[in-house]
C-alpha cells in the first residue's frame, strides 16, 4: 500500500458531488463510495475532517432568487449541510466507521455542537469529523467553512472533492480551448477571478498557508491518489 503524505486532512465534498448523477436529493451509492474511501484513508492512519456542502437540496441566496432575505435563506442552506451531514454519519456508521458529527449551530438533540478541542481529541482517536451548518453565519460559503476548519483543526491539506477535475483557465464546458492546471499560486487564483473557491476562501487559505488540492469526486479513489501525492487535479499553494 502506497505511503500517505499527508498526516491530517480536510476534506470539502460538494453538496453537488454527493448527488452523483441526479442533480439532487442523495445518491446513496456515490455516498457508499465515498465513505468507503474515507474507511481507507483510515486504515492508512489519516485523520479525516469533512465538511460538506448542501446545493443538492438548497443554496441559500441563489435558490432563492431575491425573494427571500439574505440571512434567513443562508440559514436554510446551513440545515441543508447538516441533512447531508446526518445522511454521510449514517453510512458511515453502516460500514463500522467511527463518526461525529458536530455543527456550528447548535441542535444538540442530533448532532454536537463545534468545539475545536473536542474535535481535535475524535481526529486523534481515529474517529471521522463531519462539520455541519458552515461556519454558522450568513455570507459565507461552506468552502470558506472548510478553510476555517482546515485552520482550527491544523489539517495539512484541503482536499476539495467538486464536479469538475482541476482548475482550468477558464470555464472547459463553455470554452474547449480553456486550459487546465497542475499548479497554480492562490495570487494568480485571485488575479484570474478562477472558480476554485469564492475569494473569501481562497484568501484564507493563503493566509494560513493552507494547500488547497481541487479534483472530481466522479472516482472516489481520487481521494487516495491525491492523499499518496498522486498527480490529482490541481493543487493551489504559495
Amino acid at each position: 500500500m502506497a505511503k500517505p503524505v499527508y498526516r491530517r486532512v480536510l476534506l470539502k465534498i460538494s453538496g453537488e458531488a454527493l448527488a452523483g448523477g441526479k442533480g439532487s436529493g442523495l445518491d446513496f451509492e456515490m455516498i457508499g463510495s465515498v465513505c468507503d474511501t474515507i474507511k481507507e484513508c483510515l486504515d492508512m492512519g489519516v485523520q479525516v475532517g469533512l465538511v460538506v456542502g448542501g446545493g443538492n437540496f438548497w443554496r441559500g441566496a441563489k435558490n432563492s432568487g431575491g425573494k427571500m432575505e439574505r440571512t434567513r435563506a443562508d440559514h436554510m442552506g446551513m440545515l441543508a449541510t447538516v441533512m447531508n451531514c446526518l445522511a454521510v454519519a449514517d453510512v458511515c456508521e453502516q460500514k463500522g466507521i467511527p463518526v461525529r458529527v458536530q455543527t456550528a449551530i447548535e441542535m444538540r438533540a442530533i448532532a454536537e455542537p463545534y468545539i475545536r478541542s473536542r474535535a481535535i481529541r475524535h481526529l486523534e482517536k481515529g474517529r471521522v469529523v463531519i462539520f455541519g451548518a458552515g461556519t454558522g453565519n450568513p455570507y459565507f460559503s461552506t468552502d470558506t467553512a472548510a478553510v476555517l476548519r482546515a485552520a482550527e483543526i491544523n489539517a495539512d491539506v484541503i482536499l476539495l472533492a467538486k464536479n469538475v477535475d482541476g482548475v482550468y483557465s477558464a470555464d472547459p464546458v463553455k470554452d474547449p480551448s480553456a486550459v487546465k492546471y497542475d499548479t497554480i499560486s492562490y495570487d494568480e487564483v485571485l488575479a484570474q477571478h478562477l472558480m476554485v473557491m469564492d475569494t473569501t476562501a481562497t484568501s484564507l487559505s493563503m493566509d494560513n498557508h493552507i494547500p488547497v488540492l481541487l479534483f472530481a469526486l466522479k472516482d472516489p479513489n481520487n481521494i487516495i491518489r491525491a492523499l499518496c501525492g498522486e498527480n490529482v487535479g490541481t493543487i493551489v499553494k504559495e
